[in-house]
């Protein structure tokens, strides 16, 4: 599936990707972040294998896990250069959209797997985004979310843009969007506080919820 013109935001942050996928591929690709396929994976009722949405997949090392693992799993990602990569490392099915232009099947997924990929989205586009998710995902389906936390600052780091939230904030974004949450902890794990910086939660759209 391919993107529509991309807003300036998109644009530039995915050519930073794009010119430097293969050197983000060799510095990631041994990222351990089980504990966060893990967590996804818990909370997702009924019985395996499951159907999981890898959103920003990048050059696919948490497809390769899931697929090893049994699961059906679609990457989908905004960087041609990143969904090329991510189907041949992984053999799964990859779609090129831009996060802010998404066309998702509605209540096709058992879980969707945002694993530092929603910081990227600006905060006035993020409520929209957070909609187009819950409504992808089955009754009772799984939302992760891990992002680079901070104190509601968001703007350009180079030629990458972020948004770095509250975990109050980000609460009330999901929440907004009609996801319950089901729990929350900071990585990497075993560390004080102010070396974990990043933040993980998990949410589940309720049974019976209608998409805000």
């Amino acid at each position: 599936m391919p993107h529509r013109s991309l807003p300036p935001i998109s644009e530039r942050t995915l050519g930073h990707y794009d010119r430097h996928a293969q050197a983000f591929w060799e510095g990631t690709r041994d990222h351990d972040v089980s504990q966060n396929r893990d967590a996804l994976l818990r909370h997702i009722r009924g019985e395996p294998p499951f159907t999981v949405l890898d959103f920003g997949c990048g050059p696919g090392r948490d497809l390769i896990a899931f697929r090893a693992l049994g699961h059906h799993a679609i990457g989908l990602d905004g960087s041609a250069q990143f969904c090329a990569m991510a189907r041949a490392h992984s053999g799964c099915e990859v779609w090129q959209q831009d996060f802010l232009h998404l066309e998702l099947p509605p209540e096709h997924f058992d879980g969707v797997f945002a694993n530092a990929s929603l910081f990227h989205v600006p905060s006035a586009d993020l409520p929209a985004v957070l909609q187009a998710l819950f409504a992808t995902l089955k009754p009772g389906g799984v939302l992760f979310a891990s992002n680079p936390r901070g104190n509601d600052e968001e703007g350009w780091q180079g030629e990458r843009y972020g948004a770095f939230h509250t975990l109050d904030s980000w609460r009330a974004y999901v929440s907004a969007a009609g996801f319950e949450e089901l729990e929350h902890y900071y990585r990497p794990a075993g560390q004080p506080r102010h070396l974990q910086p990043w933040l993980a939660t998990v949410w589940r759209r309720p049974e019976g919820g209608v998409s805000k």
